[in-house]
């Protein structure tokens, strides 16, 4: 039988959501003055949300790697890509009335929908895309260094183009993922399930100990945790203030 869900993949992005959910509570007491950290540039932040993203696109590429082995159609994948794509307008909506100067035009759903498509696209590529997820994180670092050195236009850093991620200087905005470097941990994610996959021991499905399902049924309702939870800390931090 082919697999529907995978629980190991659900409980990452429940602890993913879960990390995620402590991360934006300090940055909106942060926001309202209560603490006082650099998000920004302080390595503690930065790379707190590096890793979190990174297990978000790893979990959405072995996600897209599960659906091709079922055999998804079109159908179902434009239902679930139009719920995010949706989503996405909502997250822009509300950032523009908290953040007018630094609103979200590309952030984690925005590029998220564009990885999808272009995951479901390539997820019969096989054993090439860990080369082609290398050569995407590479790409990042290769081209900031040729526009520093001249050797590429910097019309790239404009805000029509910077969400391909070619840039130099970051945008001004809540929450940037480009399409560079981070498509290739996407990809990264679905070579991994696919090889994963391909093992003897890959079944029969694997059944999260008790103390770990409740990870995992927030895995399985990721998108309608991701839009509530702000709206939720938000209105918690309001009571508490």
């Amino acid at each position: 039988m082919k697999p529907q869900r995978h629980a190991g993949v659900d409980v990452l992005r429940g602890a993913a959501l879960l990390w995620m959910t402590a991360y934006h509570f300090c940055f909106d007491l942060n926001n309202a003055g209560l603490i006082r950290q650099d998000f920004y540039n302080d390595p503690v932040w930065t790379w707190q949300r590096t890793a979190i993203l990174s297990l978000f696109l790893l979990c959405a590429g072995a996600g897209q790697a599960l659906a091709a082995e079922r055999g998804q159609p079109w159908l179902q994948f434009w239902r679930r890509w139009g719920q995010i794509a949706l989503c996405a307008l909502l997250v822009t909506a509300g950032s523009v009335l908290m953040f007018p100067k630094s609103y979200i035009y590309f952030g984690v759903l925005h590029g998220m929908a564009v990885m999808l498509l272009l995951a479901r696209l390539t997820v019969h590529w096989g054993r090439w895309l860990w080369w082609l997820g290398g050569l995407a994180i590479a790409m990042k670092y290769v081209a900031a260094y040729a526009m520093d050195a001249g050797a590429i236009p910097l019309f790239f850093n404009e805000k029509g183009l910077n969400w391909l991620g070619l840039i130099t200087t970051k945008p001004q905005t809540e929450d940037y993922v480009p399409l560079l470097p981070w498509l290739g941990v996407m990809w990264w994610g679905l070579a991994a399930m696919q090889w994963w996959l391909r093992q003897p021991t890959s079944g029969p499905a694997w059944t999260p100990p008790p103390a770990l399902r409740p990870l995992a049924w927030l895995g399985n309702w990721s998108l309608s945790y991701y839009m509530l939870h702000q709206p939720v800390l938000l209105g918690l931090l309001w009571v508490l203030a």
